[in-house]
């Protein structure tokens, strides 16, 4: 006992501290460019480290030099990716795991579903915690309640705007015809579209859920933080889609069936001795 209270926690917290920063900036710049050069210049550290450790003073001013400069590279030439990182932090993705209820999910379902049978392409976007005001622009802005009807007119291959992507926000249509960014991963297979590129590139800077209708096979693809879920069903949509906005419907199942429970079982009658 009394060798853990001699021991100095502060530098083991500040050590785990930084392994779980280095951690996650590497997970969320996985698949990049900027893993890359965010690996080199963790080797140039390293080889400073040692160049002071030995004394060699020539060795340790150009590697200093090089990682003052290349700090100040990397801000520039990956500003995209490190925004990305912020982003995250700022919504707490790391820390809150369970996501906003909202959007007409039984609507949107029944659309892809629609759309699915035949072979009609369709990108949809329902916002969560991070606004998406700012990719508006590049659509057109539509104010209306959300109804399968509705989105698969919107992707009917006889209006120009087929090819962008609608934006659900709450229960309603906000705009149609959006361009999203397409992902620079280089993790993704080269059989995926434009659509699910799109998608996987829209979840990458935002927190939003993007689902994906291929036009040349019919499957449904669901894209969350950059990952996509691909060949879903009827059913495993609905699965995906309700865990992700609706997440108290199986607890509140849980406690009605508990508190059935409880109202059946019978008090215990008390025996005179207890009065």
């Amino acid at each position: 006992m009394e060798f853990l209270l001699n021991i100095s926690w502060k530098p083991i917290f500040e050590i785990c501290v930084i392994w779980c920063l280095i951690y996650y900036l590497i997970r969320f710049l996985q698949g990049t460019h900027a893993l890359q050069v965010l690996i080199g210049m963790m080797v140039f550290a390293v080889l400073f480290n040692v160049a002071k450790w030995f004394g060699l003073n020539t060795l340790e001013f150009v590697l200093g030099k090089l990682l003052q400069v290349g700090v100040l590279a990397f801000i520039i030439l990956f500003q995209p990716e490190l925004r990305r990182v912020f982003a995250r932090v700022g919504q707490n993705a790391l820390f809150s795991p369970f996501l906003k209820k909202g959007g007409t999910v039984d609507e949107i379902i029944e659309a892809c579903i629609r759309m699915a049978k035949i072979n009609r392409g369709a990108l949809i976007a329902i916002e969560r915690e991070v606004g998406l005001q700012n990719y508006f622009e590049s659509g057109v802005p539509l104010d209306a309640k959300v109804s399968a009807e509705l989105l698969i007119s919107i992707f009917s291959p006889s209006t120009p705007i087929h090819d962008g992507a609608v934006v659900v926000q709450g229960n309603r249509i906000a705009a149609c015809g959006v361009l999203f960014p397409l992902s620079q991963s280089t993790m993704l297979s080269r059989t995926l579209g434009t659509r699910h590129r799109a998608a996987i590139g829209f979840t990458e800077e935002t927190d939003a859920v993007c689902i994906v209708v291929s036009e040349e096979t019919g499957k449904i693809s669901v894209s969350v933080y950059g990952k996509l879920t691909r060949d879903l069903d009827e059913e495993g949509l609905k699965r995906v889609l309700k865990s992700l906005f609706r997440p108290d419907e199986n607890r509140n199942k849980l406690l009605e069936f508990l508190q059935n429970k409880i109202r059946l079982v019978p008090k215990p009658e008390r025996s005179k001795g207890d009065l």
